[in-house]
């Protein structure tokens, strides 16, 4: 069929009109592209080409209230791989794996992986310097050593637990390292380049460098003189006593500030692999869970005397060694029994017939909403990792034994850090504060303090005046009765011991313990407080005998280390047969050692140093009280010497 011309013009018009509308939707579309869509497609564009070689942050440090660093970083770069650059791939793990002292067919895998930046590891990551300079002398296409850091311990196992330790990410795994990760470890940094599939460079582009941001710093309550205080004497206790285990714990009791905190076995952060995930992972003083025995008769007299239960002076308790509760026969320690005694002498003696007495009168309902009044029960909420809550009767199970047994520290389940912020409460004033570790965040470039924790109070528990008569029973406690080894001539020491029997496999050991005890000092301003607890320790397990002793020394070093000023009105110290008396240390400057052994008349030991037969100083310096049999260094000079002083 023939087509007319006319046909033919409008069919040509028809594609010409199309093929306009089609080119004026392309400009529009190009356009579009172009001038809106432009700058996100060309940023799309510049992503996928993008390749990032990381660089991470410093880790903030971790100070003691002091400044001292307990934690910081050292150089240790790491080598990475851009597996498209490596042009000699067999020839690269044959050298890298000689230099990393890995197998070089795992290096050949790596370098092969079809990725644009592989890590080197376990042999690349955090080298030495000598090691890196090693690599980089290599001058091998493909292979990045980048800079890199690890974490650094500088006194072992101090503070370990509550320090904690980093990974092979330098990311915080326990500890303080782990609560508080994410404003120590900062923000990492990167250099980018562009370039195509194969990995080369583009052409025309530059490399761009993001600084990274570093952590902060952080400062905490800890005061690394007392840390090292309480590390000495858990050492000790170890060998000493050949315990299962020991904590010790040293807080202000006006603040929550824990000062220092410990446990054995430990182990040494950057060598934590050498241990079993037990040992670093189970902080004592607020993973174990026990039943604390006498030290919890604090509570319970803490709330008879709020409660005016109780005249501790005036009133008398006769106690013939047991008392029938329910059908049950709860004995006192002392075969025989106490006697005739005052309220004060039944805290003095620890007796638990006067303390189930005590729990009596307070009634089941009143004497636990004090117990959970003063934190047990609950967690803390110490900023530490792992704590348990205790445990408590319920309600509906405390029946007379469970009143009766609790009102002396049996039956209930608590934790080393509420236990020590309970006794702080009842001496403190009645103030309840939360336990922590934490005291500043600084900026690791100003030095400027970002942010100071400040303590928290959580409730009020008792009056200012319950406070006041709790601590004069302790102090008495530490002067006449069953913690007369925790007695410091001169600070005024309050404290109570814990004996307290294991439960094994449901029922109590007759020969294991946990031996504890709980002190203060001043008594009349506390400034310290420390408690210290030995697991089964061998031999005699009495707190009064294992670990009040082992408090006075924590205490005796760690005031001086704090300042703490010595107190006058002390009372004074009741000697039973056996002690080891108090006695003045003389003046011996100025005299000559024919007449030094008149002023001694046998209370003392001499250790002399220098020569001479004149004393130029001494120590203990003259006025100071020790322990009869203690020893005074003197020092020695010529008499005609003008550096002696008369």
């Amino acid at each position: 069929m023939r087509v007319s011309s006319v046909t033919v013009r409008r069919r040509l018009l028809t594609v010409l009109v199309c093929a306009i509308v089609a080119f004026i939707a392309l400009v529009i579309r190009l356009g579009y592209v172009q001038l809106v869509k432009g700058t996100e497609l060309a940023e799309k564009a510049e992503d996928s080409w993008r390749r990032n070689i990381p660089f991470s942050a410093k880790r903030g440090e971790i100070l003691d209230r002091n400044g001292e660093r307990l934690a910081y970083n050292i150089s240790s770069p790491s080598v990475m791989a851009i597996p498209v650059q490596v042009k000699e791939k067999e020839t690269t793990a044959r050298l890298l794996a000689k230099a990393l002292d890995m197998p070089e067919e795992k290096i050949y895998q790596m370098v092969t992986k079809r990725q644009f930046i592989v890590n080197i590891q376990p042999g690349g990551r955090k080298i030495t310097l000598e090691k890196a300079q090693e690599i980089r002398d290599l001058n091998l296409p493909g292979i990045v050593v980048a800079e890199d850091n690890k974490r650094a311990y500088p006194f072992g196992n101090l503070a370990a637990h509550v320090l904690g330790f980093t990974g092979i990410q330098n990311q915080g795994l326990t500890g303080v390292e782990q609560i508080y990760d994410k404003r120590l470890r900062g923000i990492s940094g990167s250099v980018s380049f562009l370039s195509d599939a194969a990995g080369r460079l583009m052409p025309g582009s530059s490399d761009t460098y993001q600084k990274p941001r570093d952590g902060l710093n952080l400062q905490l309550t800890l005061d690394k003189k007392v840390q090292t205080i309480i590390e000495r004497e858990m050492d000790q206790a170890m060998v000493q006593h050949q315990a299962n285990s020991v904590f010790a714990i040293a807080m202000n009791p006006k603040t929550g500030e824990i000062l220092g905190m410990g446990s054995r076995p430990t182990f040494e952060p950057d060598k934590f692999r050498e241990v079993t995930p037990e040992v670093y992972n189970r902080n004592l003083p607020v993973w174990m869970t026990y039943e604390p025995g006498s030290t919890f008769k604090i509570i319970t007299l803490s709330a008879a005397i709020e409660e005016g239960k109780v005249d501790l002076k005036n009133e008398r308790f006769f106690d013939p060694g047991a008392i029938e509760v329910a059908g049950a026969r709860l004995r006192c320690w002392k075969r025989g029994g106490h006697g005739s005694q005052t309220f004060l002498e039944v805290v003095e003696n620890s007796c638990n017939p006067g303390f189930v007495t005590l729990g009596n009168r307070l009634g089941k309902d009143t004497l636990f909403q004090y117990i959970r009044n003063f934190g047990f029960g609950t967690k803390t909420g110490i900023d530490m990792q792992g704590e348990a809550s205790g445990i408590l009767f319920k309600p509906s199970q405390v029946g007379p034994v469970e009143l009766a047994t609790t009102a002396f520290g049996q039956g209930v389940s608590v934790t080393p850090i509420q236990q020590i912020a309970a006794v702080s409460a009842a001496i403190n004033g009645g103030y309840l504060y939360q336990p922590h570790v934490a005291k500043a965040w600084i900026n690791p470039e100003t030095g400027e303090t970002v942010e100071e924790i400040k303590p928290n109070l959580v409730r009020k528990v008792i009056s200012e005046e319950t406070s006041k008569q709790v601590r004069e029973a302790l102090e008495s406690v530490v002067a006449k009765g069953t913690g007369r080894n925790a007695f410091i001539d001169g600070y005024r020491v309050g404290g109570k011991t814990g004996t307290a029997q294991k439960v094994i496999n449901g029922r109590y050991s007759a020969s294991e313990h946990i031996v504890s005890f709980i002190g203060f000092a001043p008594a009349d301003d506390p400034q310290l407080i420390v408690y210290v607890a030995v697991d089964n320790p061998k031999g005699i397990q009495f707190g009064g005998v294992v670990a009040a002793p082992i408090v006075k020394r924590i205490m005796t070093d760690a005031l001086v280390a704090l300042d703490v000023p010595r107190r006058s009105g002390q009372i004074e110290r009741k000697y039973n047969y056996g002690d080891t008396p108090i006695v003045t240390v003389p003046n011996l400057v100025g005299k000559t050692v024919s007449e030094l052994y008149e002023d001694l008349n046998m209370n003392f030991n001499l250790a002399s140093a220098g020569t001479g037969n004149v004393v130029i100083r001494q120590a203990p310096a003259a006025g100071e009280r020790v322990e009869r049999g203690s020893t005074i260094r003197i020092y020695l000079a010529p008499e005609d010497d003008g550096n002696h002083v008369h």
